[in-house]
């Protein structure tokens, strides 16, 4: 079963209009209407980060340090990422795949390594190499999305046994979450976990394969919650925080304290109380909850009304897209960044369980900001050359 038939839809509109086969860059232009969101959220990111951050900067001496010296020059870079993935020929990643997946293995492994793998929270997600810092388990989301992409793509059904198919492309991915699992990082192991799911649903595979692999997900992450004395403590907190308000229901309760003082209409932009060290990670993880602290449920709404609009317009791209490849990288890229929006926001709401994950193009961070930016640039990229109608090209 296949949710979108993406080869039925672009032959049909070939077949109809004679748009070509193949990729066709040198006319094409970007998605505009795809490029605002992104430029949009990216707005809302630095004005919440400029009004959560300078508490914590005024530690360092400086209240605009998480703003000017760190966010800022994040985004720089992740713009010039952007323009790389934009300009670039998508179809380059799908020859690098395979030594791309492996790399990330290595790196991933590496944070195990004492003298290159750096601890924050508990966690370790840093690789420290020279003066490079940044967290491989954040570069694994595209990587994993490029490597399903290009071994879907590749797959026959005349020729290939899709069994053998799954095996390849199923071995490597599960290595990766494995390992980010283990950092602790349950967020992103979902993420990706989640992400693959979607492709192969994209793909067509067999419903029984799918629910027989939905219900050994749903069972790990059950022994997960009740073998680990965190996840359980977080567990419980998830049912009723107010038993544990001074432990691990802290973080939650101080989130929907934050975002029922915002009201309809909010406190103000930078009036937030709860940013007084009341609610942690509030520039990173918790921003969303700041965000409707001061802006009421009408900014909320409006972040998630852009998002949504962000996952349609990815979708639309997706199925107009003249190449298998560029299909299932469109079709990924879009699941990976709507399904952690929609987790960290479930998250700071209460509806999920408190696991550590950022808000795409909002939330604080450098790694997370420069591979969102470079995998939005890629879908712009594909998005010259879809075949999306009533769109003049």
């Amino acid at each position: 079963m296949k949710l979108i038939d993406f080869k039925k839809i672009r032959d049909e509109y070939i077949r109809q209009n004679g748009v070509p086969d193949e990729p066709d860059f040198s006319s094409g232009r970007p998605d505009y209407i795809l490029l605002f969101i992104i430029l949009a959220l990216l707005s809302v990111g630095v004005i919440m980060v400029f009004s959560a951050s300078p508490t914590l900067g005024m530690r360092t001496g400086n209240g605009l340090y998480y703003l000017i010296e760190r966010h800022i020059l994040s985004i720089i870079i992740g713009f010039a990422a952007m323009v790389v993935g934009l300009r670039v020929n998508y179809l380059y990643l799908k020859k690098w795949a395979g030594i791309s997946i492996v790399a990330t293995i290595l790196l991933l492994m590496a944070l195990f390594v004492p003298s290159l793998g750096r601890s924050a929270g508990g966690a370790a997600r840093w690789l420290d190499i020279s003066l490079l810092s940044f967290q491989p388990s954040e570069i694994a989301k595209i990587i994993v999305v490029i490597f399903l992409a290009a071994v879907f793509s590749s797959y026959r059904e005349d020729k290939d046994d899709i069994l053998k198919t799954l095996f390849l492309a199923l071995v490597p991915v599960m290595a990766i979450a494995l390992l980010v699992l283990k950092q602790p990082d349950l967020g992103t192991t979902l993420v990706i976990i989640d992400t693959t799911f979607i492709l192969l649903f994209v793909k067509g595979i067999d419903g029984r394969i799918l629910w027989g692999m939905a219900a050994a997900g749903m069972t790990g992450i059950a022994v997960l919650s009740l073998t680990s004395a965190y996840r359980f403590k977080r567990l419980i907190a998830f049912l009723d925080p107010w038993k544990q308000r001074q432990g691990a229901g802290f973080h939650i309760i101080q989130s929907l304290l934050a975002i029922g003082s915002g009201g309809l209409f909010g406190v103000g932009l930078g009036a937030s109380r709860q940013k007084f060290f009341y609610l942690p990670q509030q520039y990173t993880d918790f921003i969303f909850s700041i965000l409707c602290e001061e802006l009421g449920l009408i900014g909320g709404l409006g972040v998630v009304i852009l998002f949504a609009l962000f996952v349609i317009r990815g979708i639309r791209i997706a199925r107009f897209s003249n190449d298998p490849f560029g299909q299932f990288l469109a079709a990924g890229i879009v699941s990976w960044i709507g399904l952690q929006a929609m987790i960290n926001i479930y998250v700071v709401t209460g509806l999920l369980p408190t696991t550590g994950i950022p808000l795409p193009f909002i939330s604080f961070g450098g790694t997370s900001i420069v591979v969102t930016l470079y995998a939005t640039g890629v879908l712009l990229n594909i998005s010259k050359s879809s075949a999306m109608p009533g769109e003049k090209k």
